[in-house]
């Protein structure tokens, strides 16, 4: 699979400097961590999983989590877990491309039993999502993993989620983290990210986001990624790749605030018509929230409706001044540091400060592609929805 391998060859080349590279379930971690992109979540109740799957994977999503927690009611869990056995064995059978595939447990022991359930098409599944992540919580789902992976004879991998009351108290929130990073660290090979359950932070609260505001608008919620980033996503050999949270509007509600998104990027061809769309169904705040998410050290998104992934894919290629200003400040006879204006004389590049974001420029480019120096998110979105 590769991002943006859902658009014709042609085109795609008209697009991209430098293309996505392809990549599979059995890649090393370090590319599938940043490869994720816009994981979609399904409910694992729906009758036609396998359908929406390969629907799915031809429209470019390369990361599904199919889910038994929250998004299906207490009793329905016998029952889903029975649609996944039965939908996993249509997948294995009809064979073809396909995604990431995750499950979402509820519980450690769901782990063993499922992996046990599957059979053979326990190849399709690359891990689990691990709800509501402790210390506590967190060493018997590990435990039940590694188990797991003797039993099916494969890699599983593990995404927790950062969710609990004990990370959002302030009182808590410290030693929460310490212990966490703690049991994350010592099962650093299984890690392929840390997701953030920041719907469970609002409820907390009593809180919800409207449409026209971002996660970090709501400071209660903006303050505990930021310190999950202090803890848990350092550049230095230390962090794990963090995603970014759920967006969770697709229909269209009445507006408090003017739309968000600039006239000026959107003025030739189709772009005026998918500037009005994306404000019609409140689009236009995901993408600044996707625009934050990066900033602030967090890559890829949470999603729940299949039109959030053409605009996290989008605007998570590297832009070619991106590129530029990364291969520069990365050049072997730099290593001892300097300054040097960019090649776009618009900025300056700083070897020493510069160089852990330019590392992760260049992983990100590996699997999201470089764009070509005339091409921004506007033709990538759009490239993206018209197939």
């Amino acid at each position: 699979m590769r991002h943006f391998g859902h658009i014709a060859p042609t085109v795609r080349d008209g697009l991209f400097f430098q293309q996505p590279c392809t990549f599979d379930a059995d890649a090393p971690a370090r590319v599938l961590s940043a490869a994720l992109g816009a994981t979609l979540y399904s409910p694992a109740t729906r009758p036609r999983l396998a359908d929406d799957v390969i629907k799915q994977a031809g429209r470019g999503v390369v990361s599904m989590v199919l889910c038994l927690e929250d998004s299906i009611d207490d009793s329905e869990v016998a029952g889903a877990e029975e649609n996944l056995v039965g939908q996993f064995a249509e997948l294995d059978a009809r064979g073809g491309e396909l995604p990431l595939l995750f499950i979402r447990v509820r519980e450690p022991h769901q782990i063993t039993d499922l992996v046990r359930r599957l059979g053979d098409s326990a190849r399709l599944l690359s891990g689990f999502v691990l709800p509501k992540f402790t210390q506590e919580r967190g060493v018997p789902f590990m435990e039940a993993l590694t188990k797991a992976e003797s039993t099916g004879g494969r890699r599983l991998f593990a995404m927790p989620v950062l969710e609990s009351p004990e990370l959002l108290h302030l009182e808590s929130r410290q030693e929460a983290l310490r212990k966490i990073a703690t049991t994350v660290d010592s099962h650093r090979d299984r890690i392929l990210a840390l997701r953030l359950g920041v719907t469970d932070f609002c409820s907390a609260y009593g809180l919800r986001r409207a449409p026209d505001m971002t996660a970090y608008d709501v400071r209660i919620v903006g303050d505990v990624i930021a310190d999950v980033v202090n803890v848990l996503g350092r550049a230095d050999g230390t962090g794990f790749t963090i995603t970014g949270p759920v967006w969770e509007y697709f229909r269209l509600q009445e507006r408090m605030f003017k739309p968000q998104l600039r006239r000026s990027p959107f003025l030739e061809g189709r772009a005026e018509e998918l500037r009005t769309a994306l404000i019609e169904h409140d689009l236009d705040g995901l993408l600044r929230e996707i625009e934050l998410d990066r900033a602030n050290g967090l890559l890829g998104k949470t999603c729940i409706h299949p039109s959030h992934v053409a605009p996290v894919h989008a605007l998570s290629v590297v832009s070619h001044e991106e590129f530029s200003d990364a291969q520069d400040i990365l050049r072997p006879e730099l290593v001892g540091g300097g300054v040097l204006r960019s090649a776009y004389t618009n900025k300056m590049n700083e070897v020493k400060p510069h160089r852990a974001w330019a590392e992760r420029t260049l992983q990100r480019a590996e699997v999201f592609g470089v764009a070509r120096e005339d091409v921004g998110f506007v033709e990538l979105l759009a490239a993206s929805v018209a197939e």
